[in-house]
């Protein structure tokens, strides 16, 4: 049986010294999107960016909760 996971995940632009708090199912694919193939939005603005932080949740609300929390590191 599969359990879908939710991540909540924090990029960062060493470039431009900016942090990202994002919300995903899928963290590799948001990845690539955020980092090479998106066309729009605020991540484009600050390419490249890094994996700085990673937390699992089992539900989407736990994981949606914790994304506006709006972490910082």
């Amino acid at each position: 049986m599969y359990m879908e996971e939710f991540v909540v995940y924090i990029l960062y632009s060493e470039r431009f010294n900016k942090n990202y708090t994002g919300f995903t199912s899928n963290l590799i694919e948001r990845f690539k999107s955020q980092n090479y193939l998106g066309t729009k939005g605020f991540t484009l603005k600050f390419r490249p960016w890094t994996v700085i932080h990673v937390e699992f949740f089992h539900s989407k609300s736990e994981g949606m909760k914790r994304e506006k929390l709006n972490l910082h590191f």
